[in-house]
């Protein structure tokens, strides 16, 4: 002991505010937004809603598609327990432990309830990744070497592929999967923005439903790895229980979205096609001013 605590347990990681890379993305399509909401007064007459609706659903959809790939709560859980904080101590902390599964990883979250307890400051956010060029096996080596809390380190054992639990396998390849529809859904919707703004408008239709695809075929490959046995995360008399976080919730209503709207253009160029050419501001009126 060196001062009461064990030298080799560093102090609690200082958590980041916010994710850097969901900021960039978000700073950029808002960006992009105010650009053409200046510009929005040098549309004249009536299309000048409709414009504005086209660009509000288009950023919304491309902005989705392409935060999910980097969120980390497409399957969440929380549970309060009572437990160990620390190996080779008896010290019992109360605590909220959260788990959060992402495409590219594991987050496990430890916040003291209150933080401030047995003189530490109780507040990790540990993430270990499985995606390309990582290795989830390393990660977990370092947490032990670093000394991380025990309900930490016990979650991230769940996930390793040592585990008899065997589910680390399942999810690594469903989030490779879904990520890769998620890119493919990505460039289709900038293909359909280019079809849209080129007046191709059947064609733009086709490619929101291409998108749509992709983005549901991305739930699914999810969906088969979040049903998988597996093993109990047991903290005393709770367990820890999870459930589909926003990510996924959010992903499932964009797929839907462009579902919706690619069959509503399609139709509307079947059988009002003047209606469809009146949404895009292609009517002879537009063409008059």
């Amino acid at each position: 002991l060196w001062d009461g605590s064990y030298p080799f347990y560093p102090g609690a990681n200082a958590c980041f505010p916010f994710d850097t890379t969901r900021a960039v993305i978000v700073t950029v399509f808002l960006s992009m937004l105010l650009m053409f909401i200046i510009i929005l007064p040098g549309i004249r007459g009536r299309g000048r809603l409709f414009w504005f609706l086209r660009l509000v659903l288009g950023l919304f959809m491309g902005a989705v598609v392409l935060t999910v790939q980097f969120t980390r709560d497409w399957e969440t859980g929380w549970v309060q327990a009572n437990t160990s904080y620390k190996s080779f101590s008896r010290a019992q902390v109360d605590v909220d432990i959260g788990l959060h599964i992402g495409l590219a990883g594991v987050n496990v979250t430890l916040r003291g309830n209150p933080v401030h307890q047995i003189n530490e400051t109780i507040n990790y956010n540990e993430h270990f990744p499985w995606n390309f060029g990582a290795d989830y096996d390393r990660s977990y080596s370092e947490g032990l070497e670093k000394g991380l809390p025990s309900p930490i380190l016990y979650v991230a054992e769940k996930f390793s592929s040592q585990s008899p639990c065997a589910v680390h396998r399942q999810y690594r390849i469903a989030g490779h999967y879904a990520s890769l529809a998620l890119w493919l859904a990505f460039c289709t919707w900038l293909i359909s923005i280019l079809l849209f703004s080129m007046s191709i408008l059947l064609y733009g239709g086709h490619m929101l439903l291409l998108t749509a695809a992709l983005i549901l075929f991305s739930l699914l490959f999810f969906f088969t790895a979040r049903n998988t046995p597996k093993c109990p995360i047991q903290f005393g008399p709770v367990s820890l229980r999870t459930d589909y976080g926003e990510s996924f919730w959010l992903t499932l209503a964009t797929g839907l979205l462009c579902l919706l709207l690619g069959l509503a253009i399609i139709i509307l160029n079947s059988v009002q096609p003047e209606k469809l050419k009146l949404i895009f501001s292609l009517d002879k009126s537009s063409k008059e001013e």
